[in-house]
């Protein structure tokens, strides 16, 4: 696994409309673990795929309504199965984090990449996303050299007052360690 032109030559390809220029491309910094799931509490579907493209139909479940209209997206989302797909170049800014913090640095998405892991605070991750999301924090280290192992955090970390992903299911002590 690898990166080439800013992309993971092992992931699906899906581009999202949702993203803009960084204002310094060379400041990647930061790595933002995120879980969604879409409905709520289920894995199954395109519906993250649609949301993070601007398609999600407000019409297939009640709680899309409340949500269809925004625009917003990640670099990768890494499926219960383990495969990948990547929505946004890593060298652009993916509209991941919203309001939020990073050692008193505003606006997270300016230099940070954002990972979406299929899930819920609810539930545990599967073994498949831990070994997949470790190979892809490898090679964004060895890709970007201002990314490091203290440089990785949840989404609850950067927006606490907001968010709560990935929540108390997500287990550090086991993605750290497959990082060796």
């Amino acid at each position: 696994m690898h990166i080439d032109n800013h992309r993971l030559n092992s992931a699906i390809q899906i581009p999202s409309p949702n993203f803009d220029l960084r204002t310094d491309p060379e400041d990647i910094c930061l790595l933002v673990i995120h879980c969604i799931s879409l409905p709520p509490e289920q894995f199954t579907g395109d519906y993250i795929d649609q949301l993070f493209c601007n398609q999600l139909d407000p019409n297939d479940h009640p709680y899309f309504e409340e949500i269809h209209q925004l625009k917003v997206s990640a670099h990768l989302l890494i499926r219960r199965d383990g495969s990948v797909r990547q929505y946004v170049p890593f060298n652009y800014r993916a509209w991941h984090a919203g309001v939020s913090s990073f050692e008193g640095r505003e606006r997270c998405n300016d230099f940070s990449i954002g990972i979406e892991l299929e899930g819920s605070v609810n539930q545990a991750y599967t073994d498949s996303q831990y070994q997949q999301l470790a190979l892809v924090t490898k090679a964004l280290l060895q890709a970007y050299p201002r990314l490091s192992l203290d440089r990785i955090t949840g989404h609850s970390d950067i927006a606490p007052e907001r968010k709560d992903d990935p929540g108390a299911f997500f287990d550090w002590g086991k993605y750290r360690g497959l990082l060796g």
